[in-house]
């Protein structure tokens, strides 16, 4: 198990991937319903926190489940009890910052009937003076679920797809230059961490499209139930409906996690924090 120093450093550049996924991955989140930047602030502080918890129990969970196995393999019993459990902690900082945030998307349209907030912190404290604490979390459930199976499929094809990648261009049939290996290790991190985003949006926007629809409606009756507000959206509008804006998802979901891990990983190698 690492030391403090280096539990210290996975979470710093836990925080480096979350700054750059925020930058890169924003504006392409808010395509769809307008304003490049909008809602960004809540996003920053949010990510900030939330990607250092993320990245740095992920890592350090999975060191320590890592030393049954020193073949340098990735194991899927490591790698799934480690991002499931990452994603669970950080379900309770990204449901306050996410509602926040949808919340400030969704402003002028019927859905929130009209609703004004001059901030996130004004969206926040609008929200505990009429709905208590319990609305801050609204959504809770669904984001708690999209997150927990959502990282573990980010993690495991991150993982075996690094691996594979890595045995491949680490063999003697390529250059051994430093200009060659620096492009191999960027473009292994490029590919693997957009495969990656892609990968976990394509397993959980289904409960993402729930969370939202739970985080922006106005009615105090409506199921917070994940899986019975999707029901009601596959009964009227289908599959489609289920995986609605799945196109622009996509599309922000690989530059967003190609940085991120990019950065990640780069922070890392900085930082002296050796990877298994």
């Amino acid at each position: 198990m690492a030391g403090a120093g280096d539990a210290a450093k996975e979470y710093v550049a836990g925080s480096v991937a979350g700054i750059a996924q925020v930058v890169v991955g924003h504006p392409f989140d808010t395509v769809k319903i307008r304003g490049l930047y909008k809602g960004a602030s809540s996003s920053f502080i949010g990510i900030a926190v939330e990607s250092s918890l993320f990245f740095g129990t992920y890592s350090q969970a999975k060191q320590l489940l890592q030393g049954n196995y020193e073949d340098g393999r990735p194991h899927l019993q490591v790698i799934i009890p480690s991002a499931a459990s990452s994603g669970a902690l950080i379900s309770c900082i990204l449901t306050p910052t996410e509602l926040t945030k949808c919340r400030m998307q969704v402003q002028g349209k019927d859905v929130m009937h009209g609703a004004r907030y001059s901030s996130p912190l004004d969206c926040a404290v609008k929200t505990l003076e009429s709905d208590g604490l319990r609305g801050l979390f609204r959504g809770g459930l669904a984001t708690l679920f999209r997150e927990a199976i959502g990282n573990a499929v980010f993690f495991c094809t991150y993982e075996y797809s690094r691996y594979w990648m890595h045995k491949y261009l680490d063999s003697p049939r390529f250059s051994s230059s430093s200009h060659f290996i620096l492009a191999k290790d960027i473009g292994i991190g490029v590919m693997s961490g957009g495969i990656s985003g892609m990968a976990f949006w394509t397993a959980t926007l289904p409960l993402d499209v729930a969370k939202t629809i739970i985080q922006t409606n106005p009615d105090p009756h409506l199921s917070r139930n994940p899986f019975r507000i999707l029901s009601m959206v596959y009964k009227r509008a289908g599959m489609g409906g289920c995986y609605a804006g799945l196109g622009p998802t996509l599309t922000r979901a690989f530059p967003a996690n190609a940085a991120a891990i990019v950065a990640w990983e780069y922070s890392a190698k900085i930082l002296g924090i050796k990877r298994v």
